[in-house]
């Protein structure tokens, strides 16, 4: 056997079984969303068939009836949509703007702020949860929209990841945009945004996904059950039905589907985001 054909057979055998390893991982991954979705579909004496099938034998949709009809589930869902879409967009507008300000501007003590603005991701969201809620209560903005977005609409994060990401678009095409008698909002938004898709993207998936599944501060927020977004909902549903296993797996599929259709429509964005730089787009 030559050396040749041993290193072939060696990383032969080391592919082969990393893609194993990966292939359990992801399938260990993967189970509990199978058997959710699964259980979704079964009947209610189906639930508890031993030995448990993966595939129901008579599919049927009457959990996610009875989820539309007494849990009035669509009311939730639209709470979420109109959250998260809102948070989504006016998180990246906000976070977009302060990011280029950050990359492109100069500005007297600019560093120091940004300096002192990242040490505020040390500062954990409960410690700030009080006074929002006082300053909202005085504004009126509890049981509203508005409380629920506004707050969380800027993100240090978010800043952060689209200010790194600006660094790397050339000062020369900003400074040809201003010899041409570009505004900086028109510089910001014809020139420097359509760089930044695959950040944006990346950024306003992990925002939406924050939102949508954020259950503490609309639980603060909204009072009013009609105000409820899916979470808050969905943990209600398991107090008021703890044994209707099938409506619950019902209400966690809705739950997690759209944020699975949000990251794949945009993954395209963020492996490219994370694999090549504005120059490239």
């Amino acid at each position: 056997m030559t050396p040749r054909f041993q290193k072939r057979v060696s990383e032969l055998l080391s592919s082969s079984l990393v893609h194993f390893l990966l292939s359990v991982a992801a399938g260990a991954t993967l189970l509990p969303f199978f058997w959710m979705l699964s259980t979704s579909f079964k009947t209610g004496g189906g639930v508890f068939t031993y030995p448990p099938t993966f595939i129901p034998p008579h599919p049927t949709l009457e959990w996610y009836v009875q989820l539309v009809k007494e849990v009035n589930f669509l009311l939730h869902f639209r709470n979420s949509v109109i959250v998260s879409v809102s948070v989504t967009v006016l998180s990246l507008f906000i976070n977009s703007m302060a990011g280029y300000a950050f990359a492109k501007h100069r500005f007297r003590h600019r560093e120091k702020l940004f300096s002192l603005l990242l040490a505020t991701m040390m500062v954990p969201g409960q410690l700030t949860m009080i006074p929002v809620f006082l300053m909202l209560k005085k504004m009126g903005l509890l049981n509203t929209y508005m409380g629920l977005i506004i707050p969380v609409s800027a993100n240090v994060f978010g800043i952060f990841l689209i200010r790194q990401f600006m660094m790397s678009i050339p000062n020369d095409l900003i400074e040809s945009a201003r010899i041409d008698g570009c505004s900086e909002f028109r510089i910001y938004w014809n020139v420097v945004l359509p760089l930044c898709r695959p950040v944006l993207a990346t950024l306003g998936i992990f925002t939406f996904m924050g939102s949508w599944n954020d259950f503490l501060w609309p639980l603060i927020v909204m009072v009013r059950e009609e105000g409820y977004t899916l979470p808050v909902a969905l943990a209600n549903l398991n107090g008021q039905h703890p044994t209707d296993f099938g409506l619950l797996m019902a209400a966690a599929v809705v739950v997690v589907l759209p944020v699975i259709l949000v990251f794949l429509l945009a993954q395209k964005y963020v492996i490219r985001g994370i694999a090549t730089t504005g120059l490239k787009e």
